[in-house]
């Protein structure tokens, strides 16, 4: 048997993928080797078993475990596994009656071959149930902590590879390749959690309470969101890998804090892409004070209502780059007072405006101080 069993292997890969293509997106997934392994050790221990009927089988059995435990995880009936085994069996018997006549083998063997072979399914089956079972038992409320561990853990700088995968077993939580942070504001009701999906970790009963969403905000995860939080308010962050999560949800907690101070429009579900430049000019207050300070020194000397009025002539001129009389019109003033501040500019901050690093470093001081006097940004 055992010159057959690469050609077999490959044979009953084909014929499963075909019946079960769920099974195809699996070994075409992050698992695959794991799966490909317990295949193999599935039908190597049966050949084993002939040749050694009290041969150790223990990593066969985990593995067959582990089938069934992916099963209950992935939400589906375990008749399916069931069928793959069973589908599998009837290649390996097609392909012993191949290999009978072949060889000349006598009928009665194969049909004990074939007794063997389905009794073996029945054993894997059960293995499997196994694992599959011990998913189901669980508690509700195991599940749940194990979930808040495991959120705790990707949020984790960085997040330890061997313990996250142990985790996500145990909490019965497969690993996206994105996620997206969700920020609330506190205090959250009690029946929220009841409203997300299942696949939504949250951690609620924290000062700063979060949620993790796999994969990108779609309209239909955001509708989801939206029924759940029932008034209770929001920021998602940007979608990354689950390595960066730690910065999606720090993106989405400075937005909070930026609504809570009137920088950022307030509305039931806030999301950061919207605000990226707002978040990148005020994620350091006191160095963008720095660097306005040093920026409009020239200024520094002139009555405060004069330098207020200047500054802000300054912003929309050099945000804008539009004429003074279009400068004028977004000022409330006339256009000759905007070139008559303008020219005093010039003469005040010299090379400032014609240099480009110190030009621009004046735009984004700028903007940044509109903002932290309560203008809105994107």
């Amino acid at each position: 048997m055992r010159p057959e069993l690469p050609g077999l292997m490959e044979e009953i890969r084909v014929e499963v993928t075909r019946a079960y293509p769920v099974y195809g997106r699996l070994l075409d997934g992050p698992n695959a080797d794991a799966i490909r392994q317990g295949i193999e050790q599935a039908v190597s221990a049966f050949v084993d078993r002939v040749a050694d009927p009290g041969r150790n089988s223990v990593l066969r059995d985990e593995l067959l475990r582990k089938f069934g435990r992916v099963e209950a995880y992935e939400g589906r009936e375990l008749d399916v596994l069931q069928g793959a085994y069973r589908l599998g069996a009837r290649v390996a018997l097609r392909r012993a009656k191949a290999v009978g006549r072949q060889y000349r083998l006598s009928p009665a063997l194969i049909l004990a071959f074939a007794d063997a072979l389905f009794s073996y399914v029945e054993e894997l089956e059960a293995i499997s149930r196994e694992g599959y079972v011990e998913v189901q038992s669980r508690s509700s409320s195991e599940v749940s902590a194990q979930r808040r561990r495991l959120l705790h853990l990707i949020l984790a700088a960085p997040p330890l590879p061997g313990a996250l995968a142990g985790l996500c077993e145990a909490a019965a939580w497969r690993l996206p390749a994105d996620v997206t942070m969700v920020a609330l504001r506190p205090p959250v009701p009690g029946h929220l959690e009841a409203g997300l999906a299942g696949d939504v970790l949250a951690d609620l009963d924290v000062p700063q309470p979060h949620l993790l969403i796999p994969g990108e905000p779609t309209p239909e995860r955001l509708a989801m969101l939206h029924a759940a939080l029932d008034g209770t308010r929001a920021v998602v962050g940007l979608t990354v890998p689950p390595t960066q999560a730690a910065d999606s949800i720090r993106w989405a907690r400075r937005t909070l804090q930026l609504i809570d101070e009137g920088v950022v429009a307030d509305a039931p579900v806030v999301r950061c892409e919207d605000h990226l430049v707002t978040l990148w000019l005020l994620s350091d207050p006191p160095l963008v004070s720095q660097l306005a300070a040093r920026e409009l020194a020239p200024l520094d000397a002139l009555p405060p209502s004069r330098r207020d009025r200047l500054v802000e002539t300054l912003r929309v001129h050099i945000s804008t780059r539009a004429p003074a009389e279009q400068v004028g019109e977004t000022l409330g003033v006339h256009a000759q007072t905007v070139r008559y501040r303008l020219r005093n500019l010039e003469t005040r901050l010299g090379d400032r405006l014609a240099d480009p690093d110190r030009r621009f470093a004046l735009e984004a001081a700028l903007r940044a101080l509109h903002l932290q006097s309560g203008g809105r940004g994107k």
